[in-house]
């Protein structure tokens, strides 16, 4: 059975390694420099090295690497959605002015919609025609027809939004592990207290409340930024079920040829 267009997997766990790939790539290196003592050169260097410090600690590095795995799901959901639009342009139903679609036509244009969407990868508009078509055959009702395009819509948009399951996820654990190291940081100043003389404990205890803070306001930041991206391509999603269903009803639902008012004339 072929694979339905809202089905199509979106390589989820090759991603997520990539992610860990190009995190680990890229903070690794900086954890090591700004372990080391500060670099001599122009001041902004010195900053740079001061930030990397604050901003490498385990919960960030996870933040990162959750927040780079959310986004490339969504980007490539992004370009499956622009994938999809080119369905409309293949000339899947007739659209000249006046033409009437018989129930004799509903297997050619099948065999049609096969053809032209053959080797192009699955469609939700072309499955949309093709079940219509099909159902139109048999039943010979408008009616029939307008329902499976409705219901097959509904299916659609479901597994769409319960495909994003991954992505919601992960715009929760974002803000879970920045709290995560807010609780260290706060132990870590709490627990300064029995070790330290009283110089030193203002200092230690400024260094973990930093990173209390630091830690909270990169998942945050981070986690609005998912969640935006991921309500862009949710709307573009659902805008783009909703248009399957416009080009159904208004390609071919609307260009049906009943038989039912003739059939009860007679």
């Amino acid at each position: 059975m072929a694979l339905s267009p809202s089905q199509r997997p979106t390589r989820e766990w090759p991603l997520f390694i990539f992610s860990l790939a190009a995190v680990a790539a890229a903070c690794v290196p900086l954890l090591q420099w700004s372990r080391g003592p500060a670099p001599a050169g122009p001041e902004w260097l010195t900053t740079v090295h001061a930030t990397a410090h604050r901003f490498l600690v385990p919960e960030q590095i996870a933040c990162y690497a959750c927040f780079t795995w959310a986004c490339l799901i969504l980007w490539s959901r992004y370009l499956e959605v622009r994938r999809q639009r080119r369905a409309f342009h293949l000339g899947l139903l007739p659209t000249d002015e006046g033409v009437r679609i018989l129930p004799e036509d509903g297997r050619p244009l099948q065999r049609r919609v096969d053809q032209l969407t053959d080797g192009r990868g699955p469609f939700i508009l072309a499955s949309m025609v093709r079940l219509a078509l099909g159902k139109y055959a048999v039943s010979r009702s408008n009616q029939d027809v307008s329902e499976t395009v409705r219901t097959q819509a509904e299916v659609d948009l479901g597994r769409l939004v319960s495909s994003m399951s991954t992505v919601h996820y992960l715009a929760w654990a974002l803000p879970a592990l920045g709290f995560l190291g807010t609780v260290r940081g706060l132990a870590g100043s709490l627990g300064a207290a029995d070790l330290t003389g009283e110089t030193n404990f203002i200092a230690i205890v400024s260094s973990h409340l930093g990173i209390a803070f630091d830690c909270t306001l990169v998942a945050l930041v981070l986690s609005l930024v998912v969640m935006f991206l991921l309500h862009s391509v949710q709307r573009d999603e659902e805008a783009l079920v909703i248009d399957c269903r416009q080009y159904c009803l208004e390609h071919l639902v609307n260009r049906l040829y009943d038989l039912e008012p003739a059939a009860v004339e007679t």
